[in-house]
């Protein structure tokens, strides 16, 4: 008999997080590599949040704080909602977590049960199966495709649709592709969700404030009010405000909803830590002109990396509306040889002998749902960009 729990066998790795230790094992041992793999910003925490945390050390605001969240934080999450979605939450409604992984962890562990399905539009992020399945739930794929630049359709979705469906986990802009539903393109959606009182939505709107051109950010409950009862907007401070090692993410829905998930983060961590709590209480609260500026940057970036994939023959590269990732298809490529002899059957042997062979970290796709492409997160400068481009475009001329 196994010691391990049959639950952890349903369940894999990050592999995300498994090709960035890649990256940074080679890195030690002296390889030259250019990693694309994470996605975090390479801009630092905002000084005034970081005076913030030292304030609240200085103040002794380090012990143990409510399971969920302290008033302020929240009553700053609420302002939040207000006035960036129009969205009025109390701070009932409001649960603050280790990270948002945690909150929609939370979340599924609150509500699931044996045979409950959840849909995740593919390709996703790599974590929203194995919490699924973690919480005793079905995954449900439905593919956005490369010609809708990923976005799923109302026909997809409602295709999908079982009297099994609990929730739908919605994400936009996307990780990994960085595609973006318009206002337009989400009505369609919650139009559909309205017929189906039983499922719930979930939001990951994590990358709110990283959206390009004349792409702006609406959120499901925003979009179709209707749906305010059965959605969890979830958040956090990682990816706007640099806070990535900070570790805050947060949602607002329905008391009973919060509750729940209160009492599952109970058991588990209990309170995120108090620092970070104050230091999100100045991110949300503070300036926030320095967003504007730092998305003009990944703006830049975006269309650098967008125009040198597009040259590469064999590559096709969408351009996304908002995030800092692209996802390349390479359906091109696909049976092509390297120099020394090995065919590139699938994105993970295209990923792994670009890092062998030229030291660039991607990710490949099958990790995201969706073959043959790769992510490519281009948080990081406008000089390792344009040198791993070059390389990824020597690597590709060489496959025959």
């Amino acid at each position: 008999m196994s010691f391990l729990s049959a639950t952890l066998s349903r369940v894999k790795p990050s592999p995300t997080m498994a090709v960035s230790a890649k990256a940074r094992a080679l890195k030690a041992a002296g390889v030259d590599v250019l990693s694309l793999s994470a996605g975090e910003p390479d801009f630092d925490t905002p000084q005034n949040v970081k005076d913030a945390a030292k304030a609240a050390i200085d103040a002794g605001k380090t012990k143990y704080t409510d399971v969920d969240g302290i008033p302020e934080l929240k009553k700053a999450i609420c302002a939040k909602f207000q006035r960036e979605n129009g969205l009025t939450y109390t701070p009932e409604q409001v649960s603050v977590g280790t990270g948002g992984k945690q909150i929609l962890y939370n979340a599924l562990m609150a509500t699931l049960n044996e045979g409950d399905e959840v849909i995740i539009p593919a390709p996703y992020w790599v974590s929203y199966p194995d919490m699924v399945l973690l919480a005793g739930g079905t995954p449900v794929f439905i593919e956005g495709t490369l010609e809708n630049n990923f976005r799923i359709t109302p026909e997809t979705l409602e295709a999908a649709i079982t009297d099994k469906t609990k929730w739908l986990i919605f994400n936009s802009p996307s990780n990994p592709t960085g595609a973006g539903y318009s206002k337009d393109d989400l009505k369609a959606l919650t139009d559909v969700l309205v017929k189906y009182p039983h499922v719930w939505i979930m939001t990951d709107d994590m990358y709110e404030h990283l959206a390009y051109d004349n792409f702006t950010f609406c959120t499901p409950a925003e979009v179709e009010p209707a749906l305010y009862d059965r959605t969890l907007t979830c958040n956090g401070v990682s990816k706007a405000y640099a806070m990535t090692g900070w570790r805050i993410g947060y949602a607002a829905g329905p008391v009973e909803l919060i509750a729940a998930m209160r009492k599952v983060q109970s058991q588990s961590t209990s309170n995120p830590c108090s620092i970070s709590q104050w230091a999100s209480v100045e991110a949300l609260n503070g300036d926030q002109q320095f967003l504007e500026e730092r998305r003009q940057a990944f703006k830049r970036r975006r269309d650098l990396v967008v125009s040198a994939l597009s040259a590469i023959d064999g590559m096709v590269c969408p351009t996304p509306e908002g995030a800092f990732y692209v996802y390349p298809s390479i359906a091109g490529l696909i049976g092509k040889k390297t120099p020394d002899g090995t065919v590139i059957e699938n994105d993970e042997i295209f990923a792994t002998k670009l890092l062998e062979d030229t030291g660039v970290a991607v990710v490949f796709g099958a990790a995201f749902g969706l073959s043959p492409n790769f992510r490519i997160s281009y948080a990081t400068s406008d000089e390792v960009l344009t040198d791993a481009c070059a390389r990824i475009a020597k690597f590709c001329a060489s496959l025959g």
